[in-house]
C-alpha cells in the first residue's frame, strides 16, 4: 500500500477520534432535568430552614418551653414545699397555768395549790388533736398531817407525763368548746419541812435568815388519768380565725397513789390513804 493510502486512514481515525471527544464533553455539560435541579434546592432550603430553627431555639426558645425534667424538677419542689407547709400547720402546742383544789376525799391529805401544764402534738383536723402534755402540781398539806410528824410545814409535789386528745364541738367558730382527757405516768412526792437558818449575801454584805428545808419525805410513781373540758376563743386572723387560741378549761384528775404509813426520816409517823383526787384549774393559750 502506498504512503498516501496511510496518511488518508490516519486523518479519518484522528476525525473520529475528535467528533467522539466532542460528544461526550457535550453529554456531560447538559443541564439537569427540572424535577432534580427543584429536588437539591429543596433540600438546601430545608437544611437551612433546620439550622434557622435549631439557632433561634437555642438563642430564645430554651426560656419559652422548658424542657420535660426542668418541669418535673419544678413539680417536685412545689409538692416538697406544700408537704413541709402541711406538715409545720399541724403542728399543735399549749401553755397554761392555773390553781387547783382537792375533792372532799383527798382534803385530809392535800389541800390548795397551783399547777403549770404544757403540751404539744398534732391537728389531725380541725375537730381532732392528739397532745403530750407534762404538767407540775404544787399543793400544801393539811395541819393535821403537818403536826403527825411533828414537821413545821409541808408540801406535796405532782409531776405527771400523760396523752390527752382534744375534740373540738364547733371547730368553724371563733368560741369554742372542747373537751379532753388522757392518762400515763404520775410521780407524787409529799415532803415535810422546818426552817433552817441559811445565810444569804450579795455583792456588798451578807444577812443570816430562815429558809424551809425539807427535813423528810416518802414517795411514789403510778399511773392515772384525767378528764375535762374547757372553753377556747380563737384571736387573730381577718375574722378570728387564726390559729392562736386562748382557752380555760377544768378537769377530774385521778392518781393512784398507794396508801402509806411512814415515819419520813425519823419523824413521826402519819398514814395517808390511798389515791390522790383533785380538780385543776388552768388558764393557756393553744395553737
Amino acid at each position: 500500500m502506498s504512503p498516501d493510502f496511510w496518511m488518508s486512514l490516519m486523518r479519518r481515525v484522528c476525525f473520529l477520534s475528535g467528533a467522539a471527544i466532542l460528544a461526550v464533553g457535550s453529554a456531560s455539560a447538559q443541564p439537569l432535568p427540572p424535577s432534580a435541579a427543584s429536588g437539591t434546592v429543596s433540600a438546601a432550603e430545608s437544611s437551612s430552614s433546620s439550622f434557622q430553627l435549631v439557632a433561634e431555639d437555642g438563642l430564645d426558645g430554651s426560656a419559652a418551653r422548658p424542657s420535660a425534667s426542668s418541669s418535673g424538677g419544678s413539680a417536685a419542689g412545689q409538692h416538697t414545699g406544700s408537704w413541709k407547709h402541711n406538715l409545720a400547720s399541724n403542728y399543735a402546742l399549749e401553755f397554761g397555768g392555773g390553781f387547783n383544789g382537792p375533792t372532799s376525799g383527798t382534803s385530809n391529805y392535800v389541800t390548795w395549790g397551783g399547777n403549770f401544764t404544757a403540751g404539744g402534738g398534732l391537728n389531725f383536723s380541725k375537730r381532732f388533736a392528739l397532745l403530750a402534755e407534762y404538767q407540775f402540781i404544787g399543793d400544801k398539806l393539811p395541819g393535821n398531817l403537818i403536826a403527825e410528824t411533828g414537821a413545821n410545814g409541808g408540801h406535796a409535789h405532782i409531776w405527771s407525763l400523760t396523752l390527752d386528745p382534744v375534740l373540738d364541738l364547733f371547730p368553724k367558730s371563733a368560741n369554742d368548746l372542747y373537751v379532753t382527757g388522757g392518762g400515763g405516768f404520775y410521780r407524787k412526792v409529799t415532803s415535810f419541812t422546818d426552817p433552817e437558818e441559811a445565810e444569804y449575801c450579795s455583792y456588798y454584805y451578807c444577812e443570816v435568815g430562815t429558809v424551809n428545808q425539807v427535813v423528810g419525805h416518802f414517795s411514789s410513781n403510778q399511773g392515772g388519768f384525767n378528764i375535762g373540758g374547757g372553753y377556747q376563743h380563737r384571736v387573730g386572723g381577718i375574722s378570728g380565725d387564726g390559729r392562736m387560741k386562748l382557752f380555760a378549761e377544768i378537769r377530774y384528775l385521778d392518781v393512784n397513789t398507794p396508801a402509806v404509813t411512814s415515819s419520813p426520816n425519823g419523824l413521826g409517823t402519819t398514814t395517808v390513804a390511798a389515791g390522790t383526787k383533785l380538780i385543776p384549774v388552768t388558764l393557756g393559750l393553744r395553737w
